[in-house]
């Protein structure tokens, strides 16, 4: 059984984890979203000062509720990429340090690789091969999970995430930050069918669309001329009918893709991932549709859609249980394709 503290701090969570293998010993998460709220969104040197008033009493709390000593602990890690550079220094600092001080072995986390390991914290029982379809404030990506730290990307958005745009679209409604809930808790009082919306299809040069990727920024532009015509025409903006067309697009572009994406590679399991993943919407849609193919679809915990470190200690501890570590000359990356999850660790 191997046991790893984690720290998560790759954009406004502040969060310390322990785990063993599978199973949740501690989880302590600070939101930054109060603090972010007025500026609309995050600010990057805000969400960098605020990780460092926080982290330390993270990591005191999150070994207070573990009833666990540092004899107990085999490894030390925190996300390193993709993210905030200032955010990420913080918690991988913190990660280093606890290594040396206490001896541990240390390993730098993949954020995406982690949305991926929370399913596992639900699903203990699930191993590879399957389908993940990751959907966040940053990323939309369906990836072929082959086994620990093997990945083949299918398909993704060519401009925003799906968050992203629940996000600025939340904005453009004046509903405030974060978009996801609030569009989520309003699309239960729309009609889904008010209003017709672009799926956001790519082009392929030969002819056709590609069958997997997406766009989410012409569905955008989509709504703002939708509230510039309703507003030109003198009408009241039907908020909770619009909030609810959009989603159900989202919903449905997303849910047509994973399951082809799924059918046409032969994996019966489709693990879902990331902030959108608690959306209702999605949920609703995608394992309606696995349903009639029968195929498996598995949603984490909804306390483990959004960041947290119980995910990146879930996939530190399957690294260091194979024997992957990392060299403390490891830095931080804003970006890093899934794919380079291995160039993290030492050979």
């Amino acid at each position: 059984m191997t046991t790893v503290l984690a720290i998560e701090t790759s954009c406004d969570e502040t969060a310390v984890a322990i785990v063993k293998n599978r199973e949740v010993c501690s989880s302590v998460v600070t939101s930054q979203i109060p603090v972010h709220r007025q500026y609309g969104g995050v600010v990057p040197e805000v969400a960098s000062r605020q990780h460092l008033e926080i982290i330390n009493q993270a990591i005191a709390q999150a070994m207070d509720e573990s009833l666990m000593d540092w004899g107990q602990i085999d490894g030390i890690a925190a996300t390193c990429a993709p993210g905030l550079v200032g955010a990420l220094l913080v918690g991988l600092t913190a990660a280093k340090t606890l290594a040396m001080v206490y001896e541990k072995r240390f390993l730098g986390v993949h954020h995406l690789e982690g949305h991926i390991y929370a399913t596992y914290l639900a699903q203990p029982n699930i191993d590879p091969p399957f389908l993940s379809l990751l959907v966040s404030g940053g990323h939309t990506s369906l990836i072929y999970v082959k086994d620990c730290g093997i990945y083949e990307t299918l398909g993704t958005t060519r401009d925003d995430a799906a968050g992203e745009a629940f996000d600025k679209v939340a904005r453009l409604l004046k509903l405030g930050y974060p978009g996801g809930p609030v569009i989520d808790k309003l699309a239960q009082t729309g009609d889904p069918q008010a209003f017709t919306l672009p799926e956001g299809k790519i082009s392929l040069s030969g002819g056709g669309y590609h069958p997997y990727d997406a766009s989410f920024s012409g569905l955008k532009t989509a709504v703002l001329r939708l509230v510039q015509n309703l507003e030109k025409d003198g009408e009241e903006l039907p908020i909770a009918d619009i909030a609810a067309s959009f989603q159900e697009t989202i919903a449905k572009a997303l849910t047509k893709r994973a399951i082809a994406c799924a059918g046409d590679h032969s994996l019966k399991t489709i693990a879902v991932g990331g902030g959108v993943a608690a959306n209702s919407g999605l949920r609703k849609h995608l394992q309606t549709a696995a349903a009639k193919h029968n195929f498996q679809v598995l949603f984490p915990p909804l306390k483990f859609c959004t960041d947290n470190a119980a995910m990146i200690g879930c996939a530190a501890a399957d690294h260091l249980s194979r024997g992957h570590t990392s060299p403390f000359t490891l830095g931080v990356h804003s970006r890093l394709p899934l794919t380079k999850v291995m160039e993290l660790y030492g050979k």
